[in-house]
């Protein structure tokens, strides 16, 4: 079992930037590697970004690529999301969730086995 619960989202302007933080429980947070995923309203959810377990491997969405930083800190059992020039198309609610197996980090929803509550970012024009 894992929890994760995110905090840091808002509003925010156009080139503005915001931290979202996702702190996870349950099973140990170095064992896993975790993601970032977010939903507009009337979308689908999509992939954002992702770390592995060391916080060695990345991969991000090609909207978020220069823009967004996935991090990760094993000690605190957090991981970070830090997202600059930001734009209205950003806007939506931003989940972290846990990918407890396989040895490469995935992009696919269904690849992750826990998900946080949600965030809310609101980027305005």
């Amino acid at each position: 079992q894992v929890q994760l619960v995110e905090s840091g989202g808002g509003l925010v302007q156009a080139g503005g930037s915001l931290r979202l933080s996702c702190a996870a429980s349950g099973r140990t947070f170095s064992s896993y590697h975790m993601g970032w995923f977010r939903q507009a309203p009337g979308k689908e959810r999509e992939f954002v970004a992702a770390i592995n377990w060391s916080g060695r491997s990345t991969s991000y969405a090609d909207s978020v690529k220069g823009r967004f930083t996935i991090s990760r800190d094993n000690a605190k059992n957090t991981v970070y999301l830090q997202m600059n020039n930001l734009k209205p198309e950003d806007t939506a609610v931003y989940y972290c969730a846990a990918q407890l197996t396989g040895r490469w980090i995935a992009t696919q929803l269904e690849k992750y086995d826990y998900w946080g509550q949600g965030s809310q970012v609101t980027v305005s024009s």
